[in-house]
């Protein structure tokens, strides 16, 4: 497995990756498709973020991507944000752990404590995967509603390194 930063070459295929988890649904709080410009702009070429790595084997296979907490999450000095994304049908093959090792030392180099990982409650792999990395609960948002209106809670998970 190679590991690596993101470069605005691997939107598409990001693309591909996040896109087939939006359209089975339950396990991402994104539910509108993403575009090549608007991964670069969110993943790869964010003002906030601190690291967004890829793993490949045989092409792209995950991402993972830290930003800094923003104003209006009123966190603490040290705070950031996770997001995961492994290609449906690799799940628990070892592709998260891997990217975690790697963001993990992006976050340390950068001065971050603690990293908040924000999950559907009904996501119960996301929230299985965090737990197996060592996010412990912390805090849970209450009927976040999706576009629908079907209110569905946030689990808010956090690592302090």
């Amino acid at each position: 497995m190679i590991l690596r930063q993101a470069t605005p070459d691997d939107a598409e295929a990001m693309c591909v990756i996040l896109n087939a988890i939006i359209a089975i649904g339950g396990t991402t709080a994104y539910e509108v498709p993403f575009t090549a410009a608007t991964m670069t702009a969110n993943y790869i070429q964010a003002a906030r973020l601190i690291a967004c790595h890829v793993a490949e084997v045989d092409g792209l296979v995950g991402f993972q991507a830290l930003w800094h907490a923003r104003a209006e999450d009123a966190r603490p000095a040290g705070w950031a944000t996770i997001a995961t994304f492994v290609r449906p049908g690799l799940t628990k093959t070892g592709v998260g752990s891997a990217l975690f090792a790697k963001t993990s030392a992006a976050a340390l180099a950068a001065g971050i404590r603690t990293i908040d990982a924000t999950i559907r409650a009904d996501n119960t792999g996301g929230l299985a995967y965090y737990s197996r990395q060592g996010f412990r609960d912390y805090d849970r948002l209450v009927d976040v509603p999706l576009l629908d209106g079907t209110p569905v809670d946030r689990i808010r998970k956090r690592f302090d390194l």
